[in-house]
């Protein structure tokens, strides 16, 4: 949803995001609160670490499809011209030799 500026947000997030965490952080003094929001900033590092790789990897695979899709043409008259070579001659041969 877009709001307009200076409309307040209609419900409150559900989650934090990794800024969010290491302020919780900064703010809760208790070791369990510094080590949760640690392993939160670790997930948040891990998932951005995920993310990226996968679009490496769409990216490559983009690719290949469309390297892919250019040798079709190719190889699909490789073997219009392999077919063409079984084919029999279309002329019939003549006999060698002297007609009586």
């Amino acid at each position: 949803m877009i709001l307009k500026r200076g409309q307040n947000v209609k419900y409150l997030p559900y989650v934090f995001t990794e800024h969010g965490a290491i302020m919780a952080a900064n703010v809760l003094n208790s070791p369990h609160a510094i080590n949760m929001s640690v392993f939160v900033v670790r997930a948040f590092v891990r998932l951005r670490h995920t993310i990226i790789t996968h679009k490496e990897l769409a990216a490559k695979l983009s690719e290949l499809e469309r390297k892919v899709v250019s040798h079709d043409g190719h190889i699909k008259s490789l073997f219009d011209a392999i077919r063409q070579l079984m084919e029999p001659p279309a002329t019939k041969s003549r006999r060698i030799g002297f007609k009586t």
